[in-house]
């Protein structure tokens, strides 16, 4: 499918954009762009830390392909990050004329068949929803780009079912992910992929402030949240778990919901957790982004998406339990207003030593792809097919956190073998050829998962 710039845009830029586009933002479009006007399918991830515009960039991509005559599709990993990308970009719909629709697992079962009678008829522009975008009944008449928000959190064959909604060709894909990823490990993960990243922030964002306090600096906190709260500010607590543990001696969500509560009688209060259901987080919430309750009590379900420019502070409790990259995630909650705003880490007296290091870093830098980088060092790389999120990658000798050089040899490498011989036919890969043939790794269709 090869893409014109169209009229959609230049309105777009003309009379409804909402600020300035970084530098970072005009040239990852203009990478964006290049592919889809090659003639060849696009694999591109979008990388980006947390606030950088990763959505204003993907949408203007999706303005490009409808103004072609094809149609858009955004999935993101929970209901919550998929609402707000609609509630998000409906705006812009409306008054660019575009029909937007949002299909989740709770969407009424009348407006559902009215959203796919649209999508069949290509009336329907821009689609947005979770993995119930891949059920069988959505079809679409020309989807001609799919975007995946926070694609490491859908499954290969999830996202496989996607490419198959246009009958035709394959629709270009962006994946996009809030998660910077280490250099070595974009090169090896997503080596099918063309990488994008965003490396400003907007204008006018001020660097989060972040610091350490003990259990024991608990009135000290409690203090700090009080001001904040009355500057008008609103505030998140998060804990790791939901139920008391008889094996682990942390404080669980519900005994920290009532402390809290004692704490500050007189604040409104909200509590999200992962076991509530759809229609009951969605009014909690509805209640913290509308400024009805001022501290937010919840476990990592507000990890992604959530944008509440209001909020100022992220409290972690038993910060030591987070990995460095949930932390930095945790912490992009705060920071998307005008406003100071801050993350502290509480934990008790006793950590480890590496969970000591985890914090330090995230005390020194807000920079996600330093942090990135130091959380390979710590974790390891995970595994290749995205079945665990940590441990090490199956390779015999390299070691992803010093060999990137060689890396980079072999891939440059691996890239002129599949350029002169793909389906490696000379005598001087008939080896490779053998071994590929035995391996899963042939049995997988790369180029249509991304």
């Amino acid at each position: 499918i090869v893409f014109q710039k169209s009229h959609l845009v230049r309105e777009f830029y003309e009379k409804h954009i909402p600020f300035e586009l970084t530098n970072s933002q005009k040239q990852v479009i203009k990478e964006i762009y290049n592919d889809l006007q090659s003639g060849v399918q696009m694999n591109r991830l979008l990388q980006g830390d947390v606030g950088s515009g990763k959505t204003i960039t993907a949408f203007v991509c999706m303005l490009i392909a409808i103004g072609s005559g094809f149609q858009t599709t955004i999935m993101a990993p929970t209901e919550i990050l998929a609402i707000q990308h609609f509630l998000g970009l409906e705006e812009f719909c409306d008054k660019l004329g575009l029909k937007i629709g949002l299909i989740t697992g709770s969407t009424k079962k009348s407006l559902r068949k009215k959203y796919l009678e649209e999508l069949a008829s290509g009336e329907m522009k821009i689609l947005v929803g979770t993995h119930a975008l891949i059920e069988n009944d959505v079809q679409f008449d020309r989807l001609g780009l799919a975007v995946i928000d926070e694609q490491h959190r859908f499954g290969v064959a999830q996202r496989a079912k996607l490419w198959q909604k246009n009958k035709h060709v394959y629709p270009h894909v962006l994946v996009m992910t809030a998660t910077p990823i280490p250099r070595t490990l974009a090169m090896t993960l997503y080596g099918d992929l063309e990488v994008s990243t965003i490396k400003e922030l907007p204008k006018g964002r001020k660097p989060i402030k972040t610091s350490h306090l003990y259990d024991s600096s608990r009135l000290k906190l409690f203090g700090f949240i009080q001001r904040e709260v009355d500057l008008g500010r609103q505030v998140y607590v998060v804990y790791p778990l939901i139920e008391e543990s008889s094996t682990l001696d942390y404080k669980d969500l519900m005994d920290g919901y009532e402390s809290i509560s004692r704490a500050f009688p007189k604040i409104p209060l909200s509590i999200l957790h992962g076991r509530m259901k759809a229609k009951d987080k969605d009014f909690e919430m509805d209640r913290f982004v509308r400024g009805e309750t001022k501290i937010m009590v919840a476990t990592t379900v507000i990890e992604v998406g959530v944008n509440v420019p209001n909020a100022s502070v992220m409290v972690i409790e038993n910060a030591e339990r987070f990995g460095l990259s949930q932390l930095h995630q945790l912490r992009g909650r705060v920071g998307r207003g005008a406003d100071q705003s801050y993350c502290i880490l509480m934990t008790g007296s006793k950590i480890s030593k590496e969970a000591r290091e985890r914090i330090g870093c995230m005390v020194a830098t807000t920079d996600g792809f330093e942090i990135a980088e130091k959380d390979l060092e710590l974790r390891g790389p995970g595994d290749l097919m995205g079945t665990q999120q940590s441990g090490l990658l199956e390779l015999k000798v390299a070691d992803l956190t010093t060999d990137g050089e060689l890396l980079k040899k072999a891939r440059a490498m691996a890239e002129k073998i599949v350029s002169d011989d793909p389906e490696l036919k000379l005598m001087t890969h008939s080896k490779m050829a053998r071994h590929l043939s035995k391996s899963q790794i042939a049995t997988l269709k790369w180029s249509a998962i991304s």
